[in-house]
């Protein structure tokens, strides 16, 4: 056992945030602290790493083992690059370095038993350097460099030139190449892109130590942890297994303990009823029977409701009127900001109902596509039509649609002036703002609580085409499921860009891969472009002449074979593309052909009605010949709505 936390207690202004919080890490395991915005999850990590005193409790380590521990806010600062901080991590390596090059200057001139002492010194510092991984330092830095999304041309960055989420990047680098025994992490993605989160799960999946991360990453706690220790309501839970297994035995657990607390209410009313009619007969024994009956109730030890958490926040995404089947289309789009082409040519388009997720590496310009829809950035290139009745609701990251000045109350009334005081305070307080919260300046508000008040402003735009940014930053796991059903729920159509996987896992029906300066289309889930996103950018690779390379040993055997093998790869990606491509367009009639086929069903339907009410009309019903008509009308119709009935079921499977 590398870590035990046994009975901690936190309390801050006589509210308590921690209570009796227990549980133990082993060593190499790998843990999750999760719970909502607010349960403690960071006060008990700086309790953990002796930042913050508890009120009660014992936290101890294991004798000679190591830690390292990421904060949210961690960062690094100076005037280093960032090679050079890195580096710094590796001072005893260097140092090893040196002594063995002072050793072999001082052997070129030494004789005897001096030579001799010097030899046994050398190969002493070389063990240590060869133990202590010396000679491959240097490609360890640069993997964790890169893994973490710099490139080589970033490395001789000065620190003190990049952004807040770099300097976090940079100090999660240099933590892991510390290697302590129990590496403790706080929100370690949340400055990272897709390809870095992959890399850091791969990183971690295989790191000789025991790890705790704290994550709204449901997907990255998925693959990494075997452990779930949740904090609800102040006190701690430890469950095993990943973050999936964690949620279906937390369901079973609340939905266990629900019932378990309706059956002991059941009884309790049941006991109380019996004590009433005892003493409604007003007999000395059964007096004393209600007396007993009374005793033995209060003696039961009542268990607590449980609150389902954030059951008290409300989402419902609802448009107003629908919009049109063709709801988007962008042909030939562009975009540069100076020397830097963001991407070129870009063209798609989006029908109604579809839920589209557009991901990609930092930088590539996802969010300035979403901006350039939105008319908030002009385009150097390309056009952009929106369907008929399509209106648009927008989820900006940064929360530029907010006033900050503003109260939350004023920011709801000014754009909906329609509402009154009770339906502003109702909507609000379904977002979690109640009593005087309502009369917050917003730029006091935290993240996450922008965040709750851009959904607010969401829901009540009614519009049939949502336009998301990053929707789930700041957002508790709890909050983000609340989302995903509601999004689920909703009928219109939605453009978002984000790098939580388990989200577009969940609400995804298409994905855009912003790669390479185009987009690359997949007609699936997150999971689904895992398994096919190898082939696709094998096939943008072909298209673009990355296979034109070719060896110089043509009359070599194996140049042949290796040039053979890249030919059959491209033609099988190519394949694999037309197959797609095929598939998406079958697709798309199997859809046109099931709308055609409703709006027919709707019209002989609606001819029926009116057949029905004709020949029960008084100037049809004696007309012997007009219902003859009639009759054989609407036998035709039921005919024909069979038919429809039949090949209806058919498209919908």
């Amino acid at each position: 056992m590398i870590l035990s936390v046994n009975n901690i207690s936190k309390s801050f202004h006589e509210v308590p945030v921690l209570k009796d919080v227990s549980f133990h890490i082993e060593d190499y395991e790998k843990a999750a602290i999760v719970g909502i915005n607010g349960a403690g999850k960071t006060t008990l990590l700086r309790i953990i790493m002796g930042e913050l005193a508890s009120d009660e409790g014992l936290v101890t380590f294991a004798k000679d083992k190591t830690v390292g521990y990421l904060s949210q806010q961690e960062a690094v600062s100076g005037e280093n690059t960032i090679y050079q901080e890195l580096l710094s991590v590796k001072q005893d390596i260097l140092d090893m370095e040196q002594q063995m090059h002072t050793v072999e200057l001082q052997m070129k001139t030494a004789k005897g038993e001096r030579l001799s002492q010097l030899m046994d010194r050398y190969a002493s510092l070389t063990h240590a350097y060869e133990t202590a991984n010396g000679y491959a330092y240097k490609s360890e830095l640069v993997g964790v460099l890169k893994g973490l999304g710099f490139s080589q041309d970033d490395f001789g960055k000065s620190v003190s030139t990049l952004s807040g989420g770099q300097k976090t990047r940079v100090a999660l680098g240099k933590l892991l190449l510390l290697k302590p025994n129990l590496i403790i992490l706080d929100e370690p993605t949340n400055h990272l892109d897709l390809a870095s989160i992959a890399w850091l799960e791969t990183y971690l999946l295989n790191y000789k130590g025991a790890v705790i991360v704290v994550s709204h990453d449901r997907y990255f706690l998925d693959r990494i942890v075997t452990k779930v220790i949740e904090l609800d309501n102040a006190k701690s839970t430890v469950f095993s297994g990943n973050y999936s297994a964690y949620a279906a035995s937390r369901e079973m657990l609340r939905a266990a303990a629900y019932i378990a607390y309706m059956k002991q209410q059941q009884e309790i009313k049941h006991q109380e009823a019996v004590i009433e009619k005892l003493k409604s007969f007003n007999r000395e024994k059964s007096i004393k029977r209600a007396e007993s009956r009374e005793k033995m109730l209060d003696k039961i030890e009542a268990l607590e409701k449980p609150v389902e958490v954030r059951a008290d926040m409300h989402l419902k995404l609802e448009p107003k009127f629908q919009s049109g089947n063709d709801v988007l289309q962008v042909e030939g789009l562009s975009k540069s900001f100076g020397p830097l082409s963001l991407f070129d040519g870009l063209s798609f388009e989006l029908k109604k109902g579809e839920h589209v997720a557009v991901i990609g590496d930092n930088g590539t310009g996802k969010t300035t596509i979403l901006k350039i829809i939105n008319e908030l950035l002009p385009p150097d290139s390309g056009t952009i039509r929106l369907g008929s009745n399509v209106s648009i609701g927008y989820y900006d990251q940064e929360h530029h649609v907010l006033h900050p000045e503003k109260t939350l109350f004023q920011e709801i009334s000014d754009d909906y002036p329609h509402l009154n005081n009770t339906e502003i305070r109702n909507t609000l307080a379904a977002f979690l703002f109640t009593g005087d919260d309502v009369f917050k300046v917003i730029k006091s508000l935290s993240g996450g609580e922008r965040g709750r008040l851009s959904l607010a402003k969401l829901m009540l735009s009614e519009a049939n085409f949502l336009i998301l940014d990053e929707p789930t930053n700041h957002l508790d796991i709890m909050s983000k499921e609340i989302l995903e059903d509601a999004l689920n729920a909703y009928t219109g159509t939605v453009l978002y860009v984000s790098h939580d996987r388990y989200f577009i896992n969940r609400t995804a029906h298409r994905i855009l891969n912003l790669n390479r300066r185009t987009l690359i289309n997949y007609l699936g889930n997150y999971d689904y472009y895992l398994e096919k996103k190898d082939g696709q950018l094998s096939i943008l690779d072909a298209a673009n002449g990355s296979f034109a390379c070719r060896t110089e040993h043509t009359g070599q055997q194996t140049g042949d074979s290796s040039t053979a093998g890249r030919a059959d790869d491209s033609s099988a990606a190519k394949q694999d593309w037309k197959a797609m491509k095929e598939q998406q367009a079958a697709a798309r009639k199997r859809e046109n052909d099931l709308k055609k086929c409703e709006s027919e069903i709707e019209a002989l339907e609606a001819r029926g009605g009116e057949i029905e009410a004709l020949m029960a009309s008084p100037e049809v019903c004696t007309n012997v010949a007009k219902l003859q008509e009639l009759n054989k009308e609407k036998e035709e119709i039921d005919q024909k709505l069979a038919d429809l009935m039949e090949k209806w079921e058919l498209l919908s499977e």
